[in-house]
């Protein structure tokens, strides 16, 4: 529920705010940019039709207006795509879910307390492993100089798994539950393993081809987002804003690397949902959700969030989450219903709480 600075914003715009009805969609967009975000996007798309709305600038420096097929970094909804790749590979019998990590990479779970034969492909795509996150020990995430000192360093994923390593885990596996990016480069690896591709040759071959996703990109090594997008900006908590956009996606690799648009991602998650991607099957097995209390009442599938709706049941998605860009994206089980909103910049503590609101009055609001 927004606060009530929050509510005030539906009555009086945000600077570089359309003025829009209190509940709308761009009532709701412009009130994430009061809440300090540089630039906001949204869509949303159900049985009333589809809707769209922007508020704030996509490049400071410029002053160019946010637009809406602005590209933005999507960073853990990443993890959406990892997933279904893994499970299209289990429909196709050739791997299984509860396959051990170190039945397909010997060696590289070790130390430290971590056992890869104890961890299955499940307890990763479930953040149920126990494995240390990587990001909390790398200085590009940690401050301002550390990014910049660090932003066009290239990471190999057994380095970022190394990383982790140094860690014991967080729990046995299966003991828990704790988000991990870590876990998601191993799914990447995974894949490159089990199909002798790279996880991002399978996820463009898989999904962005087949789906028409004209504007996604799995960018690998290259650290601008070419094309109409999205500018990035943070201060790390302290210090002075600076422009984040450039940034080697390898630091996120299967867990965060994919840039997209709202549309792109609508497009995915509507398609998922209504079983284009994955057989029956498959899907029940990653819908299949365990508590994950980061947000009230939130579980976790096997690379979606099932969040529930005020107006009653739930919806499944994923958020995202990288210097600059904060991402949210879900669609109703059947898949009539779908929204997107990707913001950029800091904002502040009610930030999230914004993006939570507009996701679940759009999916609400276009069931009725």
């Amino acid at each position: 529920m927004l606060v009530a600075a929050m509510a005030a914003l539906a009555c009086a715009p945000a600077a570089g705010a359309v003025a829009a009805e209190p509940g709308s969609l761009q009532g709701e967009v412009n009130a994430i940019k009061g809440t300090g975000s540089v630039g906001v996007v949204a869509e949303s798309t159900g049985p009333r039709g589809h809707r769209f709305a922007t508020a704030g600038q996509a490049d400071s420096s410029t002053g160019a207006p946010a637009e809406r097929y602005d590209a933005f970094r999507i960073a853990s909804a990443t993890k959406s795509f990892t997933a279904t790749v893994l499970l299209q590979l289990a429909g196709e019998g050739r791997l299984s879910l509860d396959d051990s990590v170190e039945h397909w990479l010997p060696g590289v779970v070790s130390g430290n307390g971590n056992d890869g034969s104890r961890i299955t492909i499940r307890q990763l795509l479930q953040h149920t492993s126990g494995i240390y996150d990587y990001t909390a020990d790398l200085p590009v995430f940690a401050s301002t100089a550390g990014f910049l000192a660090d932003r066009f360093a290239s990471y190999t994923p057994a380095q970022l798994v190394a990383v982790a390593m140094r860690h014991a885990p967080y729990f046995a596996p299966g003991a828990g539950w704790k988000y991990s990016n870590t876990n998601y480069i191993l799914a990447g690896m995974i894949i490159d393993r089990v199909t002798g591709h790279t996880w991002q040759d399978e996820v463009t071959t898989r999904i962005i081809q087949p789906l028409g996703l004209r504007h996604t990109r799995v960018p690998g090594t290259d650290p601008f987002i070419s094309g109409a997008h999205l500018h990035g900006y943070s201060n790390f908590g302290s210090g002075p804003t600076v422009d984040v956009t450039a940034l080697n996606p390898t630091v996120g690799d299967a867990a965060a690397e994919i840039v997209s648009t709202t549309a792109d991602l609508t497009t995915f998650y509507t398609a998922l949902m209504r079983g284009r991607l994955l057989a029956p099957a498959q899907l029940a097995q990653m819908e299949t959700t365990v508590p994950a209390p980061i947000w009230p009442n939130a579980r976790y599938g096997l690379g979606l969030w099932w969040v529930p709706l005020s107006c009653g049941g739930g919806y499944f998605g994923h958020s995202g989450g990288a210097p600059g860009y904060n991402t949210l994206a879900g669609a109703t089980p059947d898949g009539r219903r779908a929204a997107v909103v990707a913001s950029t910049g800091d904002g502040d503590a009610d930030s999230q709480s914004a993006l939570d609101t507009l996701l679940d009055q759009q999916l609400c609001q276009a069931g009725r």
